[in-house]
């Protein structure tokens, strides 16, 4: 296997070099596809079946990188990478679960996790490591599922598993360790309101609200808001899973569970599905889901059938209007826009 040096620069040798998203990073918008609306962003994969982060080329509907290795824009794995070795990849990087990207203090980073404990803020395009850690690594009894870095640079890990929410001292070092934690049920995903200034957490039945306190190197978590999740099948947990920030609407957030789609607006308390398309985003299992504001298309994912997994997937939707991407051989897990936020 390649370097993940050797990975990146092929990446942007194929790519071309200075071109940017939003203004910000070293990756191009859509290819001239007829079928593509001008300025789609690039797509951002957790992709399982090779244990890679990927950011593709949103202008090739079907993405084969063995045979057109240029599809990829970036990619990222920490095995045989000495800036994670601590962090036991061989072991922690199993089943790669998250992938945002953020942009703090001047900088881009994508944050991943993976479900046998890896957690890691990456430096983007470098790939160096801003921060990591390492969770229970080799085994799946925390299960890192998603990752928020905040304004100060600390971290905030959701473990579902572990039933957990952890914000890491982030902003002390690479390797710092300390955190404080909050009990949550099945904790998914993790969103920072900073027009709010808390954290967002979904667990299995419920949305909440974190105020942090403390300092940056002694940070705290103390629970605020808790709306129950709209419940799904009767006798079953609603199942929270994925949360992302609505980007062409402020002030709302999209709320995957087992059962559907919602957007929860804020400051009205209540789950919706008022939003456009929402006859064909929301259905059951939705693993990831996300808009782009300047082109209005909504990107979700969804298992298929007859694959390694049963939560994997080759195929990312895209809504409004609709079309969809393949990745040859994949075992996607989600999918989202690459628009640091």
């Amino acid at each position: 296997m390649p370097s993940r040096r050797g990975v990146l620069l092929g990446a942007f040798g194929a790519a071309g070099a200075g071109l940017a998203v939003g203004g910000v990073g070293a990756l191009p918008a859509a290819a001239a596809e007829d079928d593509v609306p001008k300025g789609t962003p690039p797509v951002l994969l957790t992709e399982q079946a090779s244990k890679r982060i990927l950011v593709l080329d949103p202008g090739r509907q079907v993405w084969d990188p063995a045979t057109d290795p240029s599809s990829v824009l970036w990619a990222f794995s920490p095995l045989g990478d000495a800036h994670y070795k601590d962090l036991r990849p061989d072991v922690s990087w199993v089943y790669p679960s998250e992938s945002k990207v953020r942009r703090v203090g001047g900088r881009t980073y994508v944050l991943t996790t993976a479900s046998f404990g890896f957690v890691a803020v990456v430096d983007f395009p470098s790939g160096r490591r801003y921060w990591g850690t390492a969770i229970g690594p080799g085994d799946d009894l925390f299960n890192p599922h998603s990752a928020e870095i905040l304004p100060d640079g600390n971290v905030a890990v959701a473990c579902s598993t572990g039933a957990l929410v952890r914000l890491y001292a982030a902003s002390q070092g690479p390797r710092a360790s300390r955190y404080a934690e909050a009990e949550l049920k099945g904790a998914h995903g993790l969103h920072w309101d900073g027009a709010r200034e808390v954290l967002w957490a979904i667990g299995d039945d419920e949305l909440v609200t974190y105020a942090v306190g403390g300092t940056r190197s002694r940070p705290t978590l103390t629970r605020q808001l808790t709306v129950g999740l709209p419940v799904g099948t009767p006798g079953k947990t609603p199942g929270g899973h994925d949360l992302f920030p609505v980007a062409g609407r402020p002030g709302r957030l999209w709320v995957t569970t087992n059962a559907s789609v919602f957007q929860y607006d804020i400051a009205g308390q209540a789950f919706v599905r008022d939003f456009p398309g929402a006859t064909e985003i929301a259905r059951k299992s939705v693993k990831a889901v996300g808009d782009d504001p300047r082109t209005g298309q909504v990107v979700s994912t969804v298992p298929e059938s007859g694959l390694g997994e049963t939560w994997w997937t080759t195929k990312v939707s895209v809504h409004q209007p609709a079309s969809s991407y393949t990745l040859v051989n994949g075992g996607i897990y989600k999918a989202r826009w690459f628009l640091p936020r």
